[in-house]
């Protein structure tokens, strides 16, 4: 387990001439780390990467293990204290789907993308056990290492029991719900972070207990500049009270571009702390939001001083910059 919490982020920026002040040669890189819960509809997998080789950004998949369960399949999931077959977020639609879906997966972390965990049924597991949480985590594993079998798709890659079984080493809870048993499971299932939290604005990731707890800042967003989650949803509520709406002057789509924006321009002319962004694969409002991450991600990552990085490899960093 990684064992500080410092923020160094390595690879300084080289000079490029060779009269540039050593103080600029000793600045950190700008992280930005995009995140995707759920990630349900193939038609968004295929967008996120298509923005990805766009700009070279690399982004974290929080997966809902329910959506490698066709409909037939569905009593193989049970949540802790719910029926077998019951989700919040339903299942995953047709074998073909499943499959076309299964095949993203994989094609993602080929590109160098992280598959994580958002659980199964995306239940609020706030007053669950560790007993509980245990469960969700075993089930997790099982329906994912095993979707191929389960819904009888042919073409398993080799290597994907291993991804399941070794890579996925983050998570991020339902409804950002957590308590001290949430942690103390993902500690004993040998988790390498949670990505649960939310801060005041950006801020350095701490490790607690073995366990590197990242958080989703808020930032100012608006006319009056009203701190707002950095995630699509948590505007999608305040824009329209989360209900449905034509974003027909493309205002939300712009508030929300702003807002990031102006967040990461802060941070990238101060102290270069990372800047966690964080969503689902709705088209909420119309897909104001998604055009709104488009604009931001093929603005900032392509800069020549800004890495847009998975939490994977953000943790990687944040472990070798350690002292000792």
């Amino acid at each position: 387990m990684l064992l500080t919490r410092r923020l160094l982020l390595s690879v300084p920026l080289l000079a490029s001439t060779a009269s540039a002040p050593a103080a600029d040669m000793a600045e950190p890189r700008q992280v930005v780390v995009i995140s995707f819960d759920g990630a349900q509809h193939v038609a968004q997998w295929k967008r996120s990467r298509a923005l990805a080789e766009r700009t070279g950004a690399r982004f974290t998949y929080f997966l809902s293990c329910v959506y490698l369960l066709s409909p037939e399949h569905r009593a193989l999931y049970q949540g802790p204290a719910h029926r077998p077959g019951r989700s919040n977020v339903g299942f995953g639609g047709s074998t073909e789907e499943v499959a076309e879906r299964l095949g993203e997966i994989w094609a993602a972390r080929q590109e160098g993308h992280e598959i994580a965990s958002h659980g199964c049924g995306h239940f609020d597991g706030k007053d669950w056990s560790v007993a509980d949480w245990t469960t969700e985590f075993a089930a997790f594993t099982r329906i994912v290492r095993d979707a191929y079998a389960i819904n009888g798709i042919e073409g398993e890659p080799e290597g994907w029991r291993a991804l399941v079984e070794d890579d996925i080493r983050g998570f991020r809870a339902p409804y950002l719900s957590t308590s001290e048993a949430l942690f103390q499971a993902l500690g004993e299932a040998g988790m390498d972070y949670d990505a649960s939290g939310v801060s005041k604005g950006p801020a350095t990731a701490p490790m607690q207990d073995g366990l590197r707890r990242f958080a989703l800042p808020m930032v100012p967003e608006g006319p009056a500049a009203r701190p707002v989650i950095a995630m699509d949803y948590n505007l999608f509520a305040r824009h329209s009270n989360a209900e449905e709406t034509e974003d027909r002057d493309g205002r939300f789509a712009e508030r929300a571009y702003k807002a990031f924006k102006a967040a990461f321009d802060e941070q990238h002319d101060g102290r270069r702390i990372p800047l966690q962004i964080g969503y689902h694969f709705t088209l909420m409002n119309g897909g104001a939001y998604w055009r709104a991450l488009e604009r931001f991600a093929e603005e900032v990552c392509v800069m020549p001083d800004v890495d847009c990085i998975s939490y994977e490899d953000l943790n990687r960093r944040l472990g070798e910059g350690a002292d000792g």
